[in-house]
């Protein structure tokens, strides 16, 4: 955007720029394990003056403002400036750090700061570079290579000097990643084409925004002159592109040639704006459940790379799930369809978490132990990703026999690492924590208990465990439809208790909530809702197989599948291309 004059305060324009749209703004602190919602009261953008509100308790909000300074990410899921060709309908976010504020205290939990924000975008760094801000839709990808010949993982860049950069993944991609770690490679890829490598280490790392994702920050190690003088050009010209998008600098009358589109960069902007509109049609209930599975995960990553454990952050998991299922516990179990691209190991522990908690409370709902019940099943997988190394690199390929061995110690390596962090759970919690692989006949890890050794609590879980890994098949093997996995159980007694079974089928049926089912006129629908007898009563219509390529989403109640047919069936839905995109 040319401008005549100035701006005069930056910083307050790409922040207002973020105000045009739907955006959500927290309060961060790097040692913290997750942030603080906030609210915006006011922003006076001649002045730089930020106002903004947030709820908390006194002696936790001291470990976010500190020594009279505040940070903050501000985000969207929309273009932040119209009048930038070729601006995409994309994740946008933009950090402000260390900047002075004053705290007024409003009330017993909510704090006013007035925020004064800085007159550049442009920060200093300690070691005396700058530091380019990639704002109001700047844009280039990353790609981190995590082991030398092996695990790749895709990224943005979010700000570049000429010592290092930032880098925005996906949380559930930081399982290989720790602080101090070495990287064989950092690639950048500019919107024109062009392309910068390095050596690289990873300094810090923490939560990124509201949306499951992880900010890391990069050194560029190992540089050669010609990388250095790369660099240099990169870093000059994202300053260029930063300055004329916020109307910092009056002479800069154009865009970079860096990040002027190139043909491929123009089509992947097309179908980012096609698919960010489905993402954002996501209901209360699917992002409530979604935030679930990142919290795990950003706390997995403070146990990983800051030996900390985050007990709030784990418990206040256990109480959404319980507070959800007593508000809506239909729609809760809708949602967890939605968990469909998150990492295997949070698709459980949140899947079998939230079915524990339902049967549990079904049976007796004033039960003093579901809670520590739940937040054993929230950990129980979370030794998996713990053992994620050059040995086991990832969790998402199919297992070879030897990874599989590896895997099984996922239960000791978890307890070890909480009594290393000093946290003792309860007996409940530790009790599903640590059997819920133990089969009745002895045959399950890591002590095969058998029997009366095995409790009702555990009786219950590997039941949901069980029905979850054949009904959505993991290493290789296709998932099973409900009756096939419901009968393949069932012929194990000495395994598993007949009895919990059938409670479990008089609970969930034969079509259970969340599941594709097809239909004769060539329909598939997701399952909302079903009558006693576990029938389908509520659909929501996604596809025509007629029309491969074409998406419905058009909801229909009992009375109207004449439309669509009789039911034939539950079907996986990666057999007919019907994927979920993470935001």
């Amino acid at each position: 955007m040319p401008a005549s004059a100035p701006v005069q305060n930056p910083t307050a324009h790409v922040v207002q720029s973020f105000l045009k749209h739907q955006y959500e703004i927290c309060v961060y602190a790097k040692d913290m394990p997750y942030a603080l919602q906030a609210n915006i009261i006011d922003l006076n953008v001649e002045a730089g003056l930020l106002v903004i509100e947030v709820e908390c308790h006194g002696e936790i909000f001291n470990s976010y403002v500190r020594d009279g300074k505040v940070s903050f990410d501000i985000e969207t899921l929309n273009p932040l400036d119209g009048s930038v060709k070729n601006s995409a309908l994309t994740r946008d976010i933009h950090s402000v750090s260390n900047i002075p504020t004053k705290a007024v205290k409003v009330d017993s939990s909510t704090y006013r700061l007035e925020c004064q924000l800085p007159s550049s975008v442009f920060l200093l760094e300690q070691r005396g570079a700058v530091r380019i801000p990639f704002i109001l839709g700047m844009r280039a990808k990353v790609s981190v290579e995590v082991y030398l010949d092996g695990l790749i993982v895709a990224g943005s860049l979010r700000n570049i000097s000429v010592g290092g950069c930032l880098v925005d993944v996906a949380i559930e991609d930081t399982v290989p990643i720790t602080v101090g770690q070495q990287l064989p490679g950092v690639t950048i890829e500019f919107p024109n084409g062009a392309s910068f490598f390095s050596e690289g280490v990873i300094r810090h790392m923490r939560p990124f925004g509201n949306h499951g994702y992880a900010a890391l920050g990069i050194e560029y190690v190992n540089l050669e002159p010609h990388q250095t003088e790369e660099l240099f050009y990169i870093v000059n010209e994202a300053e260029r592109e930063a300055a004329y998008r916020s109307g910092s600098n009056d002479r800069v009358v154009g865009h970079s040639p860096l990040f002027i589109p190139g043909a491929v960069e123009k089509a992947a902007i097309q179908r980012e704006e096609k698919e960010q509109k489905k993402r954002l049609r996501q209901s209360p209930m699917q992002r409530g459940v979604l935030e679930l599975a990142h919290q795990l995960q950003y706390s997995l990553m403070y146990i990983k790379s800051r030996d900390h454990f985050p007990e709030k952050v784990i418990y206040d998991c256990a109480d959404a799930i319980l507070y959800l299922l007593r508000q809506d516990r239909k729609a809760l179990l809708y949602a967890l369809a939605f968990l469909h691209n998150e990492p295997d190991w949070v698709r459980q522990a949140v899947r079998v978490a939230v079915q524990m908690a339902d049967i549990l409370l079904i049976r007796d709902p004033h039960s003093i132990h579901v809670r520590e019940a739940v937040v054993g099943a929230l950990l129980h997988t979370m030794g998996k990703p713990l053992l994620v190394s050059e040995e086991l690199p990832t969790l998402k390929a199919n297992m070879s026999p030897r990874h599989k061995e590896i895997l099984k110690q996922h239960v000791v390596t978890l307890r070890s690492k909480l009594l290393s962090l000093g946290w003792k759970p309860s007996a409940t919690c530790e009790d599903i924590m640590l059997h819920a692989n133990e089969l009745l006949d002895g045959t399950g890890y890591p002590f095969n208990l058998k029997g009366s050794q095995i409790s009702d609590n555990v009786l219950v879980v590997s039941i949901i465990k069980a029905v979850s890994k054949l009904m959505y098949g993991r290493n290789g093997v296709r998932p099973l439809t409900p009756l096939n996995a419901y009968r393949l159980i069932s012929e194990a007694p000495q395994c598993y208790d007949k009895a919990t079974l059938v409670e479990y089928i008089q609970c969930y049926g034969l079509y259970p909530i969340g599941s594709l089912a097809k239909f004769s006129g060539g329909f598939l629908a997701w399952i909302i809702d079903i009558d006693g007898k576990g029938m389908p009563i509520k659909v929501n219509v996604v596809k025509n197989l007629a029309f491969m390529d074409t998406n419905i989403d058009s909801v229909l109640e009992q009375g109207d599948f004449s439309q669509i047919g009789r039911l034939e069936g539950v079907v996986d839905p990666n057999d007919y291309g019907v994927i979920f995109h993470k935001v």
